[in-house]
């Protein structure tokens, strides 16, 4: 169990989302780790000591002047008997009485007096997300080495849509492990394509496609909090880069394949871009219109990078991933891809325009490998990156297991 004898000290603060932490407690625990938690007065109004004590096996501690917890477990000694401390959610009160430095309750004053690492997961409307106050206090508080996981964009409890769902349960422990160094990716090396490339038709212009990066990005992240040393190829893309992760910025195919050979070896390698199968002969200068008739563009086959790194060798990726976007017959193009290409996994998507899928915070994959084809339904891509990630920490703890 990557976190036995780990010990985690969890605060729950007051919002719909504290249901969560009931679930992380349990994810925490069975990785081997020994949960204490503190609640706010708010969070009891969501869940009950009770299910938090019934879950961790230990007591929740509520009241800062509780004679009996004092006697027996004083805050200082809650602060300080920890490896790491989790605040999920962190809601927007308690990221402001903690950057204010406020010890008005057993929460506040446990977090001022540790001197642990402390991990964030907040969780808010979406507005109050966007808040130059919260914004502020959260620049504050990472500058003082707080660490941060979320929120996720999504349906919110009050029917709005948006930034402020606290993290999922196994991304927060995804990062717990990464921040304690026992991440279930740790000492392997991970390679990630992620983005379009840009082709030059002349020094203005180009071909390119429509992939916003933001599911590569996605994945990049998820394998960094197991603990994969992780680099980023992208090509040209808003996305802003993932914390952890190494990130090389490229924009043609040429480009981006030279980088990925540079990255090896690696353990893993996910080619997740939407790379320009064909690139034009760029003009020197911008080509003018004629007569009005349309320039003739000579186009010739780029660089294949999945089948690149899929190459027999001893610099070949234990595990190469591939991407399959398809607007027809999404799993049978990816089943003959997957051969073709010589890789290991096929992530076959529809990205016809109704879906959405290019450009969207969502993605229905169906995942293709030697053993058959296994459905996920629709996800936002962040969870589609997270299911990954773990799915790849499975396949090397049975090959360890081997």
């Amino acid at each position: 169990m990557p976190l036995q004898g780990r010990r985690i000290l969890l605060i729950i603060a007051g919002g719909i989302a504290a249901y969560k932490s009931l679930d992380l407690i349990r994810r925490l625990r069975e990785r081997g780790a020994r949960v204490r938690v503190i609640m706010t007065a708010a969070a009891q109004r969501f869940i009950t000591p009770l299910a938090a004590a019934s879950l961790s096996a230990e007591t929740v501690y509520t009241d800062l002047f509780s004679l009996t917890e004092e006697s027996e477990m004083g805050h200082l000694r809650l602060a300080a008997e920890t490896d790491l401390v989790v605040v999920a959610p962190a809601t927007a009160d308690l990221l402001a009485r903690m950057a204010a430095g406020r010890a008005d309750d057993l929460a506040a004053t446990a977090l001022l007096a540790t001197e642990r690492p402390i991990l964030v997961a907040p969780a808010m409307n979406t507005r109050m997300w966007r808040h130059a106050a919260t914004r502020a206090n959260l620049a504050l508080l990472e500058s003082r080495g707080v660490a941060r996981i979320g929120p996720n964009a999504g349906p919110l409890a009050e029917g709005e849509t948006g930034p402020g769902r606290m993290a999922e349960p196994l991304e927060i422990v995804a990062a717990v492990e990464q921040m304690l160094g026992v991440g279930a990716l740790s000492g392997r090396r991970a390679l990630v394509t992620s983005g379009p490339t840009h082709e030059a038709i002349d020094p203005v212009r180009y071909i390119a496609n429509r992939s916003s990066g933001k599911q590569g990005h996605a994945i990049a992240a998820a394998l960094a909090r197991l603990g994969a040393e992780t680099v980023l190829v992208s090509g040209p893309t808003s996305e802003p880069d993932p914390p952890g992760v190494r990130v090389v910025h490229v924009e043609s195919a040429r480009a981006m394949l030279a980088a990925c050979e540079k990255a090896l070896p690696a353990d893993i390698a996910v080619c997740a871009a939407a790379v320009a199968d064909w690139r034009a002969e760029p003009a020197a200068q911008k080509i003018k219109k004629k007569n009005g008739a349309p320039p003739a563009l000579k186009l010739v086959e780029n660089p294949d990078i999945l089948a690149s790194l899929s190459k027999p060798g001893n610099r070949r990726p234990r595990l190469v991933v591939g991407f399959a976007a398809e607007t027809e017959n999404v799993v049978e193009h990816a089943r003959e891809k997957r051969v073709r290409k010589a890789c290991d996994w096929i992530l076959a998507n529809d990205v016809s325009p109704a879906t959405g899928t290019f450009g969207g915070d969502a993605n229905t994959i169906h995942l293709v490998d030697e053993a058959g084809v296994e459905d996920w339904p629709p996800l936002p891509k962040r969870e589609v990156a997270e299911r990954l990630a773990q799915r790849i920490a499975r396949f090397f703890a049975g090959k360890a297991a081997e």
